[in-house]
């Protein structure tokens, strides 16, 4: 059974932008491309209707091309559970009020069961300074943590890279 896999905003946003002059963001972009491309098939791919309002914000013919990325994904439902785990995300200081977006992110992908939250956000969500404390709030609350990644992290595991892999150990 494939492991699922939460699309945050910043995945279809890194993915159609035009290349960047800073390298290291052209490199992430590069990277999502690579994951889009070549991994994405492999994971049960799901997102929210929050994120499919993020990608439709901004310049028109990009947001079209983030949509339409995006189109056909299964999106999560921001129920009850996601909107207090969110709000305590934001409440007990996790989160600044300003990452409230992020926060529904985060509790979604927790609410219903995702084992990844792919993002490129390493402020509010993929940030090593707040691991600890998302890990205790959503364990108090009795909700999953995802495992919060970048797309990198999918091509530094060799066991699961195939172009690497022996046949025989398959």
């Amino acid at each position: 059974m494939p492991h699922s896999i939460f699309i945050e905003t910043t995945i279809p946003s890194l993915y159609v932008s035009r290349p960047s002059r800073d390298l290291l963001q052209l490199a992430r972009q590069e990277l999502t491309r690579e994951w889009w491309d070549r991994r994405r098939r492999e994971f049960d791919l799901f997102t929210s209707q929050l994120v499919l309002d993020e990608a439709a914000d901004g310049e028109a013919a990009k947001a079209a091309e983030r949509l339409k990325l995006l189109a056909g994904i299964p999106l999560l439902d921001l129920n009850d559970p996601v909107r207090a785990l969110a709000k305590k995300l934001v409440a007990t200081g996790i989160l600044p009020s300003v990452a409230g977006r992020d926060a529904f992110h985060l509790a979604a992908a927790g609410v219903h069961r995702m084992d990844f939250l792919l993002t490129w956000n390493c402020k509010h969500i993929a940030n090593p300074f707040i691991a600890d404390r998302l890990h205790a709030c959503f364990s108090e609350a009795g909700v999953h943590l995802p495992v919060i990644c970048t797309p990198e992290q999918f091509f530094t595991d060799d066991n699961n890279d195939s172009e690497n892999q022996n046949p025989e150990d398959a």
